[in-house]
């Protein structure tokens, strides 16, 4: 009978391992949950997430003859003294083609503040031929009290969208940007904001 409560012990430390490491690879899964889910929107177009391309691979691209229509719009958020507003609200381009789109910013209060734009393109289907080669969203941007600044997207929508049936009809493309100030970001001295 002396070994029932050896067993007993046994077991309970076998179950506690369990616990203790089923719960540190849920803690894990919660740190890695974030980045997970930004890299899966990014390969699969997710919710309207973009792509990142390099000039190399924006070469690549056969332009085509087809045409669509993208929408720009741009928000800030309410706590953020800034005007942001594309220069151009559409443009019509061909499928493949490298594409200069230009927003303009300007800090209307009195002090540098440090803004992080973030963005998605509507329809969400269309979020994996949104292709970004550059991109002020890539960086922070600091601008100086009153400071106005243009800032540039390189891109184009990848022909490879007329392949897909759940995409292929879509018309127009919108890309939204959403300003926030980043408040955890100390301002750079005077100078121009990154592009």
């Amino acid at each position: 009978m002396a070994s029932a409560p050896a067993d007993l012990k046994r077991r309970n430390r076998r179950v506690s391992a369990y616990a203790i490491a089923g719960a540190l690879f849920m803690l894990a899964l919660g740190f890695a949950a974030v980045p997970l889910y930004r890299m899966f929107c990014q390969v699969t177009g997710f919710q309207g997430t973009t792509q990142r391309a390099t000039a190399e691979q924006a070469a690549g691209i056969k332009v085509s003859p087809v045409t669509i229509s993208v929408r720009f719009d741009g928000n800030v958020d309410r706590d953020l003294p800034w005007a942001f507003a594309p220069v151009q609200v559409t443009q019509t381009v061909h499928l493949g083609a490298r594409t200069l789109a230009v927003y303009t910013a300007k800090n209307l209060s009195e002090r540098a503040i440090v803004g992080r734009a973030s963005f998605n393109v509507s329809p969400d289907d269309a979020g994996k031929y949104f292709s970004k080669i550059q991109c002020f969203c890539f960086t922070e941007q600091t601008l100086q009290p009153g400071e106005e600044v243009r800032m540039p997207v390189t891109y184009y929508v990848d022909p490879a969208i007329l392949d897909d049936p759940e995409a292929r009809d879509i018309k127009q493309i919108t890309l939204s940007y959403v300003f926030h100030e980043d408040k955890s970001a100390v301002p750079a001295k005077a100078g121009k904001p990154a592009s």
